[in-house]
């Protein structure tokens, strides 16, 4: 071979070698996850817990795995968008947290996986045939908020004279949770003042309902809307002089008066826990559908003495976390 035909086919060698070699990488796994809440609502703490849960099978964010975040900012009606668009990108699975986007992704793909965090029972929901074969495109953990609130109702009534009314403050969105809590409310035989919130605006009166009603207290309904306002709730509690009981730690932990449910963050290293399982190739109608086990009631004692209510020893020593 001529010196001149040598230098010429190392050189062309050397410029589609790097082409070559990055047409041989394997394409880095995409994973959709789609929030109700606004990107300045969110809570880094659990997304640091989701990609704890990646990184247990070697899944690191940014690295081999990257998300792709959609936020329905407080509008679930924006929902059949956002996961259309994510569709298009057919990603390796999609994250849906809460009822309503859970049932949204459902309506959205059949085939793409679906992980969900969601508050009800998933078969009722038609999101799985049974707990431990759910048989289609999701999976992920159940709640069961209906057995929670019930535990909540009893929480909150220790601190209330004996006929005082309880509120509720449910979003209408999520008719699943409003049933719930309806039945909730026949099985106590008790009065009870439901007030509905969508959106911000809708807060704002609901609270007005509640206080104009004089209950005793609210209990606030698992949703992903309240969860990312849960600033405004928890200040619209203590200017109308509510005493308020949330299901997340992460309402007394900015002032909220108390909580009972599981742990947000471990339920979202579960989620991620999931995702990592089905980027490893498992299946979702194959990966039993998880439930909470352990359940922490949280009191922050600083809003009890500013509500001037006085929480009873017996209580406290029930707590899991007293909040000073």
């Amino acid at each position: 071979m001529r010196r001149r035909e040598l230098i010429t086919l190392l050189a062309v060698t050397a410029v589609m070698w790097p082409r070559a070699t990055r047409a041989q990488q394997p394409r880095v796994p995409v994973i959709g996850f789609v929030t109700v809440g606004s990107p300045e609502d969110s809570t880094p703490e659990l997304a640091a817990a989701f990609a704890k849960g990646l990184a247990e099978l070697g899944y690191l964010v940014g690295n081999n795995v990257t998300i792709e975040r959609r936020w329905a900012r407080g509008n679930y009606d924006r929902l059949p968008e956002l996961l259309e668009e994510l569709v298009r990108l057919n990603p390796a699975l999609i994250v849906a947290g809460g009822n309503v986007v859970a049932l949204a992704a459902s309506r959205a793909t059949s085939t793409i996986p679906i992980v969900f965090n969601i508050a009800s029972d998933p078969v009722k929901l038609g999101l799985a045939k049974s707990f431990a074969h759910p048989g289609g495109n999701a999976t992920g953990i159940a709640l069961m908020t209906a057995t929670l609130t019930l535990k909540r109702l009893e929480l909150i009534r220790e601190l209330l004279p004996q006929n005082s009314t309880v509120g509720f403050l449910v979003n209408p969105d999520n008719q699943d949770i409003l049933q719930e809590i309806k039945d909730v409310a026949r099985s106590t035989g008790r009065s009870m003042e439901v007030a509905m919130a969508r959106n911000l605006d809708d807060l704002e009166q609901a609270f007005t309902q509640l206080a104009k009603a004089r209950v005793g207290a609210v209990l606030v309904a698992n949703d992903a809307f309240f969860l990312s306002q849960r600033l405004q709730l928890v200040a619209l509690a203590t200017r109308h002089s509510l005493p308020a009981s949330y299901e997340w730690r992460e309402f007394p932990a900015v002032g909220g008066l108390m909580s009972y449910g599981p742990s947000l963050r471990g339920t979202y290293q579960r989620v991620g826990s999931y995702a990592a399982r089905i980027l490893k190739g498992a299946q979702p109608s194959d990966l039993p559908i998880e439930q909470p086990t352990e359940f922490n009631l949280v009191i922050n004692s600083a809003t009890a003495r500013a509500l001037g209510i006085h929480i009873p020893p017996t209580l406290l020593a029930r707590a899991d976390e007293v909040i000073e």
